[in-house]
């Protein structure tokens, strides 16, 4: 009766994106996705929920937690997705899909494991439902979520002057197409984008995952680049992030690839001035950075680069930066200057169980 698929990377490598929007929309199951399964399932579809776990939405935690059944395809089930494991879908059968093996019944016993590659296991699996003689009505547990989405909307309250994260990914992702590609370094910035950024295609989202690398996101987003001249490249990146690998300005500036960087200023290590703030009494130490110019090292490197402080710049700032890069064929740096007291919400607090997340907070309405 409350069925939900959780569709990770593995969707992605299996190229399986087709056969899980043809099950999810042929038996009318919503879809949530991880931190690298996004692209696998276009946001802004009915049936999509977002990220679930630490920072997802809290409606894709509310409806993994009251799931019935979990058809959990292509995903490892880490700690960021199912946070306090004994309580992440406590009355769900999971059904689990995984070319690896040793991936199913690591965390959670699986009622149905299924090894094999995704692309043909989903396509099995519409074969079968289509062969049955009724489908499901899954129309009261939609209703249920539609009051989910309706009191934990995803959202932020708007500052005058000031930019906001939030506003400038959805500013990022307003100029960029479908198939153009973001790259991420480690961050609150990351994280926003996650959360932001509307992924409708596979492999337009390059991250480090699990693996946690600040300082992924230039040299990641050149070989993007090079890989896929066609497309347009931007790497959003945290200022603290962006300074652990900002000499391949050098080789991007050397090798004429034209990338665009995004840097949200906020001078800070945000995610750790985050958990300090909110669960060590405010106690900030060394998360405060001291950081340059960045416009202006981009000019040192013989890139490009422009500061961007107000937020009537940001949508004219990045045309001219994509522009600019191909027609000089140079890497373009925006400094942007982000507001430093946002907070990446949703959030669930270390060891809490997915439901005791603490919600955006967004405009009165």
């Amino acid at each position: 009766r409350q069925p939900v698929i959780l569709a990770g990377g593995g969707v992605i490598h299996a190229e399986a994106t087709a056969e899980l929007r043809a099950l999810a929309e042929y038996l009318d199951i919503p879809v949530t996705s991880t931190l690298m399964g996004l692209g696998n399932f276009p946001s802004g579809h009915p049936l999509f929920l977002g990220m679930p776990g630490m920072h997802g939405t809290g409606y894709a935690n509310l409806a993994l937690y009251n799931s019935d059944v979990l058809i959990c395809v292509g995903c490892r089930l880490d700690d960021r997705v199912t946070g306090k494991l004994e309580s992440f879908a406590p009355s769900a059968k999971l059904v689990h899909i995984d070319v690896d093996a040793s991936e199913i019944s690591k965390c959670l016993p699986a009622a149905v494991p299924i090894v094999g590659d995704a692309k043909p296991v989903l396509a099995a699996l519409l074969a079968g439902a289509q062969g049955w003689e009724s489908r499901p009505d899954f129309g009261a547990w939609h209703k249920v979520i539609a009051t989910w989405r309706h009191k934990y909307p995803m959202g932020y309250r708007q500052k005058d002057g000031v930019i906001l994260p939030q506003q400038a990914v959805q500013e990022i992702n307003a100029v960029m197409g479908e198939d153009d590609i973001v790259v991420t370094g480690v961050g609150q910035h990351q994280m926003f984008t996650a959360q932001y950024y509307q992924f409708k295609r596979p492999r337009t989202l390059i991250t480090s995952g699990g693996l946690g690398t600040m300082g992924f996101g230039l040299p990641a987003a050149i070989g993007a680049k090079v890989a896929k001249p066609e497309r347009r490249v931007v790497c959003i990146d945290g200022d603290g992030s962006f300074l652990m690998n900002v000499q391949e300005l050098c080789t991007a500036v050397r090798y004429r690839i034209p990338v665009v960087v995004a840097v949200l200023k906020n001078c800070n290590l945000g995610m750790v001035r985050q958990w300090q703030h909110m669960f060590f009494d405010k106690r900030h130490s060394q998360s405060d950075l001291a950081c340059p110019p960045y416009d202006q090292v981009a000019k040192a490197f013989g890139a490009l680069g422009r500061r961007v402080e107000r937020p009537e710049d940001m949508g004219q700032s990045l045309r001219w930066a994509f522009q600019a890069a191909e027609a000089q064929q140079l890497p373009v740096v925006l400094d942007i200057m982000v507001d430093p007291e946002e907070a990446v919400l949703p959030m669930v607090p270390a060891g809490e169980p997915n439901i005791n997340f603490i919600p955006c907070r967004v405009e009165e309405r």
